[in-house]
């Protein structure tokens, strides 16, 4: 694996925005600053920072419902985010979209999506494009192991593996489809084992070691760049909160919790920078820092934008563009 200390300082930078975020946007939930539904992508760090660290600028992300990390980690900016969650109009989908729905198409960000399945679909469309380009494009599909049972999961796959799309879908295995135990919605361990059905590569990684997500998640580019199509890879990991903002979580045994608190990928990886010398304890704090103003401006950007406006409500549903029909 080749990794720049620069590499690894900047992928350690995307985790950390990516939990003082979410640490945030937990206690703005609480409090009642953030309106709808929030599902926190605490405690996944380092899948969407492995994955995206092995990304191009112009390559393309689907998202889920639990998108926030996603999007940071592919190049979206704090304060638009928090904007969204908060509903404002400086938000990425100006207040309309809230905490499921962000999306950037200038940063290769095609939505996070609040059906569950909806983006395996998406990803095989910006696929098939970018191979109809000839672009050089790759999609990486973020979803979760609930959606694996859906149809979508299956489709989508089995198109990308027939026309050999530069598609690398990732599952991020957090072991509960809300409260479902994997254990009582698959009779199989891994859900990697699912890409023998379509005859490509499946792989299952610790997704809590951002080490392993980037060296997996390379290859499966490097392949899907190359016109080999498709890979899946599982990553195995563990959401810190509830299915959603408000959930007691009741359904999960203690001892689990401990187990998988113990694995947390944020002091795993400072152990790393610490151990190699990569970087100081002085330069460490220095970086939270920042990442911590960064946040705490984002949130103030936030409360100082102002709500749509009443008209904006029929706003956006239809397009600008009209292309002359022949």
């Amino acid at each position: 694996m080749d990794l720049t200390n620069e590499k690894i300082i900047e992928m350690y930078r995307t985790m950390k925005r990516i939990r003082e975020f979410e640490t945030n946007a937990s206690r703005l939930f609480a409090e009642g600053s953030i309106p709808g539904f929030v599902h926190l992508y605490l405690g996944e760090e380092a899948v969407a920072t492995g994955v995206c660290s092995s990304m191009n600028e112009d390559d393309y992300i689907t998202s889920t419902h639990r998108g926030h990390g996603h999007i940071i980690a592919k190049g979206g900016e704090s304060k638009y985010m928090m904007a969204e969650l908060f509903g404002k109009e400086t938000g990425y989908c100006k207040g309309k979209g809230g905490s499921m729905h962000i999306a950037d198409a200038t940063k290769g960000i095609l939505g996070a999506n609040g059906i569950v399945g909806a983006g395996h679909n998406i990803a095989v469309g910006a696929g098939l494009s970018a191979k109809y380009r000839e672009s050089g494009q790759v999609v990486a599909c973020f979803f979760g192991d609930g959606s694996t049972n859906q149809g979508t999961f299956h489709e989508s796959i089995n198109l990308a593996s027939i026309w050999k799309l530069p598609v690398v879908f990732v599952c991020e295995n957090n072991l509960y489809g809300i409260s479902m135990s994997q254990a009582r919605h698959q009779a199989i361990q891994d859900v990697a084992d699912r890409a023998v059905a379509y005859n490509i590569p499946g792989i299952v990684v610790d997704g809590n070691d951002i080490f392993a997500v980037y060296e997996a998640a390379t290859e499966a580019v490097a392949r899907a760049r190359s016109g080999q199509g498709p890979t899946l890879i599982e990553c195995k990991t563990y959401r810190h909160k509830g299915h959603f903002e408000g959930d007691p979580t009741t359904y999960r045994p203690s001892d689990e919790v401990q187990e998988w608190m113990a694995k947390d990928p944020l002091p795993r990886a400072v152990a790393y920078l610490m151990d190699n010398e990569i970087l100081t304890e002085e330069e460490l704090k220095k970086i939270d820092e920042e990442i911590v103003k960064e946040i705490e401006d984002a949130i103030k950007f936030a409360e100082d934008s102002p709500v749509p406006s009443l008209e904006s409500i029929v706003q956006d549903i239809y397009t600008d563009i009209v292309e002359e029909v022949r």
